[in-house]
């Protein structure tokens, strides 16, 4: 999938509800966390922040930038250690494209 702004960014884009991991990782690759912020270090502390607020039982209030920087930032997490996300990564992934579904019916997009 080729990388989609904000701007572009319609619900049909978004793989579905419960979506498979290999449904998912197109998508998350379509925005670039590390261009966008500049610095692998500065993408991990944005998502980390919604690692936190999911491991907190909060609301992934975070804007849609930050949440598909925090869906890069998992795709590139499970890409490195080689493996599928576990079923609580995974829980979060949907979650976090539960969240990024909001923020595109809403029209949240930046």
């Amino acid at each position: 999938m080729d990388k989609i702004p904000n701007t572009q960014l319609l619900e049909g884009d978004l793989p579905t509800r419960r979506a498979s991991w290999i449904k998912i990782v197109p998508f998350a690759q379509s925005f670039n966390g590390y261009e966008y912020w500049g610095s692998v270090q500065k993408c991990r502390e944005v998502a980390k922040q919604g690692v936190e607020l999911h491991k907190g039982n909060k609301d992934l209030c975070q804007s849609l930038t930050d949440l598909r920087t925090c869906l890069f930032f998992e795709a590139r997490r499970w890409k490195h250690l080689e493996k599928k996300p576990t079923p609580s990564g995974l829980n979060y992934i949907h979650a976090l494209i539960e969240a990024i579904r909001v923020r595109v019916q809403t029209k949240e997009l930046s």
